[in-house]
């Protein structure tokens, strides 16, 4: 009976420890070791599954624009951080003051639709931000997380709380509760997508996979989940910073800029641009969207969409 007792033991030791010791043999450091299962493990997450691109959009329109901006303001002006100064936060106020109405008429101007994001302090500040969007009927708010946290630094309990703390907040604002989520930094953590799917959000737009919308993959299987895209090549923030290194002149990103539409025409799928008021929003970077416009607008077959409007479309093209 000992004997029996003590080989029962020590399988218990084997197995409680099996789970430590292939995490250890699974370096974070040494990828060079990481085994096969492991590494199907870490892309599996969330990848692209099956391409939703419709073979038409509304109005038997072969290409569809969707303008987006990220409302950032004060969030990235030293609030996200925890280190703000007076002349940062000036810098994030004269996106609600300044930018934002300029960006307005021309969107009315032009009768062009937009989705606008919104970390929830960023319209918390200035909420008089939500009626000059909604006003005019055509323009959707997203959620942008809380105060542009960086999400994939936090824990999934501290995520979830903020999202909801945020989807809540722009709901009291603007009597609408957002569908559609945007990761403050474009990135998901492991818990993500798991968070926007159990808040029933439309879709998702911070990743990468492809130029069209496709359906998001968790583990390797099928949500029905819609993923409508970015790029850094369509997002005004990186080429038009005015004190780095990578500052470059707003008529040499239009033409960048013509080039993707053109290209997504010809190919009948889909332009998401993404803007960013306090930085599109200068007199001189509104040139480039201006100019974009009036180039879309000498193409046939043209949809000009808020993405709420592009994600029902796909979805029911798709039977989700």
């Amino acid at each position: 009976m000992n004997v029996l007792i003590r080989t029962f033991c020590c399988a218990l030791v084997v197995l409680w420890t099996l789970p430590i010791v292939l995490a250890q043999e699974e370096n974070p450091s040494e990828p060079w070791n990481w085994s096969d299962d492991y590494v199907h493990s870490v892309v599996n997450q969330v990848r692209a599954g099956r391409d939703l691109n419709p073979s038409s959009w509304p109005g038997d329109t072969r290409v569809a624009v969707l303008f987006s901006f990220d409302v950032d303001n004060e969030t990235v002006k030293g609030l996200r951080t925890g280190d703000p100064s007076v002349g940062t936060l000036s810098a994030g106020q004269y996106g609600s003051r300044v930018a934002l109405p300029r960006v307005l008429d021309l969107l009315e101007t032009e009768d062009v639709p937009a989705t606008f994001f919104f970390p929830a302090w960023s319209l918390k500040i200035a909420p008089e931000q939500a009626d000059m969007i909604l006003a005019p009927g055509a323009h959707e708010i997203g959620v942008h997380g809380w105060i542009h946290e960086s999400n994939t630094a936090l824990d999934g309990e501290t995520e979830a709380r903020l999202l909801r703390q945020a989807t809540d907040a722009i709901e009291e604002i603007t009597g609408t509760r957002p569908v559609g989520y945007r990761a403050p930094s474009w990135n998901h953590s492991p818990n993500t997508l798991s968070i926007i799917r159990d808040m029933g959000f439309l879709y998702e737009s911070s990743l990468f996979a492809d130029d069209r919308p496709y359906e998001l993959m968790q583990n390797g299987e099928p949500t029905g989940f819609v993923e409508l895209p970015v790029d850094w090549i369509l997002d005004d923030a990186p080429f038009f910073n005015p004190i780095g290194n990578r500052y470059m002149n707003p008529r040499d990103i239009l033409q960048v800029w013509i080039d993707e539409f053109d290209r997504a025409w010809e190919e009948q799928t889909m332009f998401l641009l993404t803007m960013h008021p306090h930085v599109i929003g200068h007199r001189s970077n509104i040139v480039a969207l201006e100019g974009l416009i009036q180039h879309i607008k000498t193409k046939e077959g043209v949809w000009f969409g808020t993405l709420e409007d592009a994600a029902t479309w796909v979805r029911e093209q798709a039977g989700l």
